[in-house]
């Protein structure tokens, strides 16, 4: 059972990160692909919103269409897609609260329950990482982390490494039980999974 966090929703937040290829997609860029008559990364905004201070997006393409969803917006500053943790290191560089929030764009489902969550499990464990955990894999962008992490982050990519569980290890983990929802981590990575998703919340 999880224990109500201290730590304030206006002290949090919350960048999504949609800057990858998109390569199983045929290149589609997932956080404007349509699950049920909006986009993914509307879904997520949706979900998010009410559970941070504030909401930014991470996008290498497309930006004024990300724009156009009233948050702000920030490239990769590494070219050629270098990954979750470079935008990561580019949102630590613009956010002004003292936790960091990073979400997929690709992963619909967020319950309202998430933030409080991942907050309280970084609280309870005195960590400096929070990542969400469904009882059988680490979903580890699904996670959230100190500001203060921000420097050591700019070193250890200054030094050529791109792994996320590799920077992960040098802190302090909290892992996130959220083994009694793990839907909620349904990524969207084929036109396949999209179609499967979006019959059942069709049919919901």
């Amino acid at each position: 059972m999880w224990q109500r966090a201290l730590i304030a929703a206006e002290s949090i937040t919350a960048v999504i990160l949609a800057g990858g290829r998109g390569k199983r997609m045929g290149g589609a860029d997932k956080g404007l692909v349509d699950l049920n008559g909006r986009c993914l990364i509307e879904h997520l905004l949706h979900a998010i919103e009410p559970q941070v201070g504030a909401v930014m997006i991470n996008a290498n393409r497309n930006l004024e269409r990300y724009r156009a969803f009233g948050k702000p917006v920030f490239e990769d500053s590494m070219p050629d897609y270098q990954g979750p943790l470079a935008g990561f290191s580019q949102a630590f560089a613009r956010i002004d609260t003292p936790y960091l929030l990073t979400l997929p764009c690709d992963a619909p489902l967020l319950p309202d329950n998430f933030v409080a969550r991942m907050a309280a499990a970084l609280e309870a464990e005195q960590a400096d990482i929070a990542a969400a955990y469904d009882g059988e894999r680490l979903h580890s962008i699904h996670a959230l982390m100190k500001r203060a992490l921000a420097g050591d982050l700019e070193r250890y990519l200054a030094g050529g490494d791109r792994k996320i569980e590799l920077w992960y290890r040098r802190h302090r983990l909290a892992l996130v039980d959220f083994s009694d929802c793990p839907s909620a981590f349904r990524n969207i990575n084929t036109d396949q999974e999209r179609a499967s998703l979006q019959r059942q919340e069709s049919s919901q």
